[in-house]
């Protein structure tokens, strides 16, 4: 690297490989606390380009950037994510799109040292990398390599990340792995193993996540594969979800912006024994490399298969009589084009008898689990849902599986045959199935239709086809009148039109309940997380992009007022349609919903404004339906079922959209939410349909704290420091007795906030009338009011009611811009 001028803090042309480069302020301190600058960043990413740039070879770099440093410990600088490669960068940087909700986005590729230089001159510290790369025409390959983020929560360690590391360890050599650790650079390890490049990155998440459950089963008190925040304390969560298409990870050899230039270093399966463990500084890395050190150079060498990892995964050969396979690729088999092959179809005595249906396809068997085994008429469609691919082996298998183990339970064979196909897509496969002679299937033209989420856990239907005379039942196939359940066509599972139901739909709302009403109920309890409610629209369009829409529960479309979840780099589903129903809730500082905070964002329609507000509090999506999958109407299957696919779904997703725990029991529910100053429960029937727009009992809610949801009709003005403001505001609630409809409730005049009162001063002016909207006010309220058009609806915690039903000690909580003065229920 040549230069011309040799000041620290003056402009510099450099030379690089050919290139020409304007760098400056070499002199400014990025690390306050160990005075490193922007020049010795720059000559580190300069020296340790050998050791990082293959494992950025190909890969669309996302930076993390701290334009003023990085800060300290006690007062950490902002920084901000970049996708699209920065304008004015130069022309000989090389760069491919990727498509997002907005349009495509060019990513940079840093495939040299000048492009390695340049990120560090304009403060790009951090470079993340997903864990596929792009091929010679730009198209996106399968992964080449499985990641597992092992993070501690509050009260773990690096020490513990390492024991956890080592548990890890020989699972993945035992799927043909061979796994190297890296030291985050900030809390935790990463563990890196090389693929083939044979799997989707559906697959390989997969793999992650049944690698980190099988952990977490054996060793709860460590380590946890659920991405909750709220069960990670003294645990180190096990991030399987890096595998994920849509997600990047800090590459190998990346400085870190932490308080120290930390860096995502490489280390030694020795290393990680060692008690005194610790993150690497980039000198620390720098001098390892100069020594030759480089632990990660074997990971490009290696080529292995993932196809049968989660099945090894699950299994200790040691432990179980299921046939293994060997740790090399398995052997090409029958094509995905039409042809015959071999299939099996085994009865599975586990905890619930099921069917188990394989499938030879490229030297596995593709499998499926098939609660009520094939369907007996071409009008009845049987579920079926994919699991991991099992060994050719398996196809005679018959044995028992011990108690504790991984589907434990008999295993026979009920059929087996060959099957000549005629269709294998992703989402169908199509052929005629040919059992063993004298055996209970005969032939049979069978179809598979995919109907939600992808790999292993998607969700399909099994469908007999017309076509084929020959066929013979077998008793043991007919389900019992228990489990016996009408079906119906493929392609409508609940008999609905395709298009409905529509993002437009009115919510489905709970009954008041009691703790004797509640128990009386069973089902589940979820949490009332004190938010406000959302119909959210996930479609994909004929080119591959897709989005979330958001409607409030009046219909309102609110998609622009939260882009953390809405727009470009927001959260991202698998699939390519759905609708779903939750809650959009604000967290404060520690961690559990605040209606208050939220406040400060629902109301908020200006781009900038909203800006703002994403960074100072940020919301989540905590969903807990599932409405429509891929085309199907699910409101008329159970709450369940329902339950069942949006778990799938949203595997895999950011933590900004979760699908929060269900407790079976509702007085503990009522416990934990009163202990953690929540809202209350909702207990629910798991057999319940959805029932759109209505309030059932089916669905009971019980609240710790008295709320009332109220129409203003009124404003009193503020004296003292509220002079010229509101005072406070008048409020009424449906009677249906009363001539205008509402009746008088009482005033609520605390609780708010000085923006408060702003938004409120705004929303009211517009609405005031000479004419009072409701009958029953006291004179002493209604001698100085002024008088608002009954359109905006707030709520306030209160008390209790007087006898004469008035708010007693009413607090504001806040407008409900999502409700109309018609929504209002009277609470009891």
């Amino acid at each position: 690297m040549g230069g011309e001028g040799r000041t620290s803090d003056e402009a510099q042309i450099v030379h690089i490989d050919g290139r020409r480069l304007r760098i400056s302020n070499l002199g400014k301190v990025v690390y306050p606390e160990t005075g490193t600058t922007k020049g010795e960043i720059i000559d580190y990413y300069a020296r340790i380009a050998p050791a990082i740039l293959p494992g950025l070879a190909r890969r669309p770099v996302t930076r993390k950037r701290w334009v003023e440093g990085v800060g300290t410990t006690q007062d950490p600088a902002e920084a901000f994510f970049a996708k699209q490669l920065e304008r004015g960068a130069p022309s000989w940087i090389s760069r491919l799109p990727i498509e997002h909700s907005g349009g495509a986005k060019d990513y940079p590729l840093v495939e040299d040292v000048a492009t390695l230089v340049w990120l560090a001159q304009v403060a790009a510290i951090e470079l993340h990398v997903p864990q596929w790369r792009f091929g010679p025409d730009g198209e996106r390959l399968n992964p080449d390599r499985l990641v597992l983020d092992l993070d501690p929560g509050p009260g773990a360690d690096l020490a513990q990340c390492a024991a956890v590391a080592r548990l890890a360890r020989p699972i993945l050599e035992g799927m043909g792995l061979a796994p190297v650790p890296v030291t985050s650079g900030s809390k935790g390890i990463h563990l890196y193993a090389a693929l083939s490049g044979g799997q989707s990155s559906d697959a390989v998440s997969a793999v992650a996540h049944e690698l980190a459950r099988a952990i977490e089963a054996d060793h709860p008190d460590i380590a946890t594969s659920t991405m909750s925040k709220a069960v990670r304390t003294g645990r180190v969560f096990i991030d399987w979800s890096q595998n994920n298409g849509k997600k990047t990870t800090i590459a190998p050899y990346s400085l870190r912006g932490r308080p120290q230039p930390w860096v995502a270093a490489p280390r030694t399966w020795d290393e990680l024994n060692d008690p005194g463990l610790r993150q690497l500084s980039f000198d620390d890395v720098l001098q390892r490399f100069s020594a030759g050190i480089d632990p990660l150079g074997a990971l490009a060498s290696a080529h292995v298969s993932p196809a049968l990892a989660p099945y090894v995964a699950k299994r200790d050969a040691s432990r179980t009589p299921e046939p293994m396979p060997s740790t090399a690729p398995p052997e090409p088999g029958a094509p995905r084009i039409p042809g015959t092959r071999r299939f099996v179809i085994q009865q599975h005595h586990a905890r619930r008898l099921h069917f188990d249906l394989r499938i030879e396809d490229s030297g596995v068997l593709v499998s499926w689990a098939v609660p009520k085994g094939v369907p007996e008429t071409p009008d009845r469609n049987h579920l079926a849902v994919m699991t991991e691919p099992h060994p050719l082996e398996y196809l005679t298998f018959a044995g028992t599986i011990p108690r504790g183990e991984y589907g434990a339970g008999e295993m026979t064979v009920w059929d087996t045959g060959t099957v000549t196909v005629e269709k294998w897509r992703d989402n169908e496969v199509i052929g005629t199935f040919t059992g063993r002679p004298g055996g209970p299937l005969g032939v049979a033209r069978l179809a598979l239709i995919r109907t939600g989420g992808e790999g292993e856990k998607s969700s399909w239907l099994l469908h007999r086809m017309t076509g084929r005379p020959e066929r013979r039942r077998s008793p043991s196939f007919r389900p019992t009148p228990a489990d016996a359940s009408p079906e119906t066509p493929a392609g409508s599972p609940s008999g609905s039109p395709a298009g409905s139901p529509s993002s437009g739909l009115s919510p489905m709302l709970a009954e008041h309940g009691t703790p004797g009403s509640v128990r009386a109920l069973g089902g589940w309890a979820e949490i009332k997380w004190d938010g406000i409610r959302a119909i959210g629209t996930w479609r994909r369009d004929g080119t591959g992009a897709a989005k979330l829409t958001l409607r409030a529960r009046s219909g309102t479309d609110i998609t622009d007022r939260y882009p953390e979840l809405t727009a470009d780099g927001a959260p991202h589903l698998t699939i390519d349609d759905a609708v779903v129903d939750g809650e959009i809730i604000a967290l404060d500082h520690t961690g559990r919903p605040s209606f208050t905070r939220l406040q400060a964002r629902m109301h908020l329609t200006r781009a900038r404004e909203i800006e703002r507000e994403v960074v100072r509090v940020p919301v989540r999506y905590h969903l807990f339906d599932l409405l429509r999958l891929d085309g199907h109407d699910l409101t008329r299957l159970p709450l369940r079922d329902r339950r069942e696919l949006l778990e799938r779904i949203v595997e895999g997703c950011d933590d900004a959209v979760v699908v929060p725990p269900v407790f079976d029991d509702a007085d503990a529910a009522l416990a934990t939410s009163a202990r953690l100053g929540l809202e209350g429960i909702v207990v629910k029937d798991p057999a319940s349909p959805y029932l759109a727009g209505q309030r059932t009992s089916r669905w009971l809610k019980i609240k710790h704290t008295r709320m009332q949801e109220a129409v203003i009709v009124g404003i009193r003005p503020g004296k003292g420091d509220r002079a010229g403001r509101i005072g406070s505001l008048l409020l009424a609630v449906p009677d249906p007795d009363a001539p205008t409809g509402l009746r008088y409730a009482g005033r609520v005049g605390t609780g708010f906030t000085d923006r408060e009162l702003d938004r409120l001063g705004t929303a009211l002016d517009p609405l005031r009338t000479d004419l009072c909207p409701v009958d029953g006010v006291p004179q002493a309220d209604a001698s100085d009011a002024r008088w608002i058009l009954p359109r905006l609806v707030g709520e306030v915690e209160f008390a209790n009611w007087t006898p004469d039903r008035i708010l007693r000690h009413a607090r504001w909580r806040g407008l409900r811009s999502d409700k109309a003065p018609g929504g209002v229920v009277l609470e009891p």
